[in-house]
């Protein structure tokens, strides 16, 4: 049987449960740590590599044999396949009494864990917030991380200096609040992904071939704006108010893709994006309410309604902010 953590002196052994691009680098950030991995599972080839990369002299085995000898088991698995896992497990007596379950599951608190929690083990969920490449890359990154944390109260501090050791920030999420939380950060982090290959698209439709040169800088702007002032970054012909322009572009967009040179997702996600900008824009006193119509016409196909000045502000000389044309939201795209 093995002890409880908190009255163990020295390190744990730890196992791997998953050798895929998180698994394998925390793992080795827990070796680094001074903690010895004593086996990995790895099917693929590809995770096969990994341990040989990031845990050298580490052993592959089988998941039952990886979790017999560890004294911290960490399930680097999908999401939705943990739950099965964990299970299976339990079913065939393989969780120990004091041994430590580490889950990276973003979606997942502690619940899942029930299984192994019945047999002794002591439940953890410790979810890195970022995105892994699999390779020693990863390791630096993990200096500016954080890392969603859910566990018991009375193992919280363990899960806590776990984080710490592997060099990151620990961050409590509830239990109840792990979907929600996961969601965000999937909408944020696997939607941008998504944009940002979109616009790459309409350039090269547009014959723009070094993308990259054009989107980095402006997209790392509107990150930082985005990240330090939220709503208040809004800026662009939706957030001014500019139906013509969103008109114009929209129809681009369309003609991009019914002649083959985007793809039918890149108007929608246009679409949808616009006019949640339109309604956050409205919301937050940045855009006039008529001219939040006319722009939602706009996306919708119809003629833009709205008289407009002589250099595509509103007739009355603001920029459907508020303010002045050119003032803090016009001056940008």
């Amino acid at each position: 049987m093995l002890e409880h953590p908190a009255r163990r002196p020295g390190r744990l052994g730890v196992g791997v449960v998953g050798a895929g691009r998180v698994g394998a680098v925390l793992g080795s950030a827990l070796r680094a740590a001074g903690h010895a991995v004593v086996g990995a599972s790895a099917v693929s080839q590809a995770s096969r590599d990994r341990v040989e990369a990031l845990l050298p002299g580490v052993p592959v085995l089988d998941v039952p044999d990886v979790v017999e000898r560890a004294e911290l088991v960490l399930l680097a698995v999908p999401d939705d396949a943990l739950g099965d896992l964990v299970a299976g497990l339990a079913a065939t007596g393989s969780w120990q009494a004091g041994q430590l379950v580490v889950h990276t599951s973003g979606r997942h608190g502690v619940g899942v864990l029930v299984p192994a929690r019945a047999a002794g083990a002591i439940p953890l969920a410790l979810h890195p917030v970022m995105t892994f490449t699999g390779t020693s890359i990863d390791l630096g990154r993990l200096a500016d991380c954080c890392v969603g944390v859910t566990a018991p109260a009375p193992v919280l501090p363990v899960a806590q200096a776990l984080v710490v050791e592997m060099g990151a920030e620990p961050v409590v999420v509830p239990e109840q609040a792990r979907p929600l939380y996961h969601a965000a950060l999937a909408h944020g982090a696997n939607h941008l992904v998504t944009l940002v290959a979109q616009a790459a698209e309409l350039l090269r439709a547009a014959g723009v071939e070094r993308t990259d040169r054009l989107l980095g800088p402006l997209l790392h702007a509107a990150l930082d704006g985005a990240l330090a002032s939220g709503d208040d970054a809004l800026t662009g012909p939706v957030a001014r108010g500019d139906a013509g322009t969103v008109a114009a572009h929209r129809e681009q967009v369309a003609a991009a893709v019914a002649d083959g040179r985007a793809g039918a997702d890149v108007l929608a996600a246009y679409g949808a994006l616009a006019r949640a900008t339109a309604q956050r824009a409205l919301a937050s006193g940045r855009l006039r309410p008529e001219r939040a119509g006319a722009v939602l016409d706009a996306l919708d196909g119809e003629d833009p309604a709205g008289p407009r000045g002589p250099d595509g502000d509103g007739a009355d000389g603001t920029d459907g902010t508020g303010g002045t044309a050119g003032g803090a939201y016009g001056a940008a795209p």
